[in-house]
């Protein structure tokens, strides 16, 4: 049955010569491998939590279909947006190495109109393991329209563990009842939103999902958090978890019962079915909070005897040591390859000097009577022009770098469109600092970054003296927790306009988020691509010539 496309045959021809010019450079270049994709965005009805809502679809499918791709792949992603509203996707963990106009966020690219179409034009430049993609726009996260990502070592490049006998992505997250347009107003009012309605498991409620296994065998679980404010503790009846990757890193292999798994952060454990033939519960419960949401999905052994039984697994709820406990414990391990043949504890990062430190606090509070939230006093504001294309085109009036301070200074909150710039190549000390009473989550785009510390009070030169300057994980999402710190290193190796931004995603929409200009004056491609061919326009850079081809 033909798709049926909103940009219409125009658009879908258009889309056929850009496939046949890749694979011609692709033939004549000899370069990574293509793979494309035709992704058709629709609203359709949906039941996660028993009763209808409006979702977001993509394929006609919720959650979206997995991108299954392999280090440094070329991704072409047509994107069709069928929807009555503009349309973003972004990519979670994915660094868009020098072409952070790809990475689909409001601050470098241009909302994908109602009825129109644009084709990512992405690289997963030195990277493996899992993330997911998100729709970034508006509170559309709230609908649906998220999917997992998977990047497979190249064939020549060992993992430190034998290939598992399945591979599953899990897509975890706290859920609404309400439709994303009614959160959105009631954001828009000023308001804070109650507590979520459920969770789910791959788009399904209670006992809704199922994971196939054969006893005896070993499955990978690719498992991220895809909700909206909620960490959730993941955990199976019976069976241990080891875990194996964390958002591209090869960790130490500790066996875990549970997994505390913040939002917007990904992992994968290994499971093997090694209990009798049987069915058994999938758990996953809210944390950090009085009110505990769980839900369950099912673990089903093919031979199994029986359906699920006995009392739900219980796990942490409140406890903030544990989950401390627990995060100080992933690790990078050090011998294994990443996504280069050479072991990942090669880079030695802690023997490199820092150039800069950058500490960062939230707030919470009232502008004009309405709820706003904000990183050094600033509550971002988005202009209409994306910050990435008024940097390419030097368009003034669109932003100020330095409208951010790298220090707290205590004032109250005040709107801006807060851009915090540092140099290309500089190695830089953040420090998140959360003198709130909640479990923060941080995500920078365009990097993966070493977490060097964390815990309980106030950060201080001295708290140096804690950190792990050996075998940090490195990741792209970090947890602070309550009244506490986190502090991580990160190379700023990648040009670009970057979003650094809350994942407790009604905070995010309210302000507390910033992008980080990492900036050269060098023209040469090998530190930028230039615009892409293909860029939308809008705002003050409408009418504005993109490059050749």
């Amino acid at each position: 049955m033909p798709l049926k496309l909103g940009g219409g045959a125009a658009a879908f021809g258009a889309f056929l010569v850009l496939c046949v010019g890749f694979s011609l450079f692709a033939v004549t270049l000899a370069e990574d491998p293509y793979r494309f994709f035709n992704w058709n965005v629709t609203y359709g009805d949906i039941y996660p939590l028993g009763v209808r809502q409006r979702g977001i679809l993509i394929n006609g499918q919720f959650p979206g279909p997995d991108i299954h791709s392999v280090t440094n792949d070329n991704l072409i992603i047509n994107v069709f947006n069928s929807l009555d509203e503009p349309f973003l996707l972004s990519w979670n963990g994915i660094q868009q190495r020098r072409n952070s106009f790809e990475d689909g966020v409001l601050g470098t690219t241009c909302p994908i109109p109602p009825g129109r179409n644009f084709t990512y034009i992405l690289q997963v430049k030195d990277q493996i393991g899992s993330f997911y993609y998100f729709p970034s726009l508006n509170f559309h996260k709230a609908a649906g329209g998220f999917g997992g990502i998977r990047i497979l070592s190249r064939p020549r490049i060992p993992v430190p563990f034998p290939d598992p006998d399945g591979d599953y992505t899990v897509l975890i997250g706290d859920w609404y009842k309400s439709n994303h347009t009614t959160l959105k107003a009631h954001l828009d009012r000023g308001k804070k939103l109650p507590l979520p309605d459920g969770i789910l498991i791959n788009g399904r409620g209670p006992n809704g999902a199922y994971l196939n296994v054969e006893q005896g065998k070993t499955y990978r679980l690719r498992i991220s958090n895809v909700g909206l404010q909620h960490s959730l503790n993941f955990r199976i009846q019976n069976h241990k978890l080891k875990l194996v990757e964390v958002e591209g890193t090869h960790s130490l292999q500790t066996t875990y019962s549970s997994l505390d798994v913040h939002v917007g952060q990904s992992y994968s454990v290994l499971v093997t079915a090694d209990q009798p033939a049987h069915d058994y519960y999938i758990v996953v419960s809210t944390r950090f909070n009085y009110k505990i949401l769980t839900t369950t999905g099912v673990l089903h052994y093919s031979n199994s005897g029986g359906q699920v039984s006995g009392p739900i697994p219980g796990g942490p709820t409140i406890q903030i040591d544990w989950s401390l406990n627990q995060a100080r414990s992933i690790r990078t391990n050090l011998t294994a390859s990443g996504p280069r043949p050479n072991p990942q504890g090669s880079y030695h990062y802690g023997l490199i000097n820092t150039t800069k430190t950058i500490i960062l606090a939230s707030s919470a509070g009232q502008v004009n009577r309405k709820q706003r939230y904000a990183i050094n006093s600033v509550s971002y504001v988005a202009p209409d022009t994306p910050l990435k294309l008024a940097d390419y085109f030097k368009i003034s009036g669109v932003f100020r770098a330095g409208s951010i301070s790298d220090r707290p200074y205590g004032g109250g909150i005040y709107l801006d469109t807060s851009v915090l710039q540092a140099d290309y190549r500089s190695f830089v000390e953040i420090v998140f600092q959360n003198n709130e009473n909640i479990v923060q989550s941080y995500h920078l785009d365009g990097y993966s970054f070493f977490v060097v510390g964390m815990d309980g009070g106030q950060w201080t030169t001295a708290s140096r003296n804690s950190y792990n300057l050996r075998d940090a994980i490195a990741r792209c999402t970090t947890q602070v927790y309550p009244y506490s710190w986190t502090a991580i290193y990160v190379a700023l190796d990648n040009v670009g306009m970057w979003n650094l931004r809350s994942e407790f995603w009604a905070r995010q929409y309210l302000g507390q988020q910033f992008y980080l200009r990492v900036y050269t004056d060098s023209t040469s491609i090998r530190d930028e691509f230039p615009v892409p061919k293909n860029a939308l326009l809008c705002g003050k850079a409408s009418g504005r010539h993109t490059r050749p081809l």
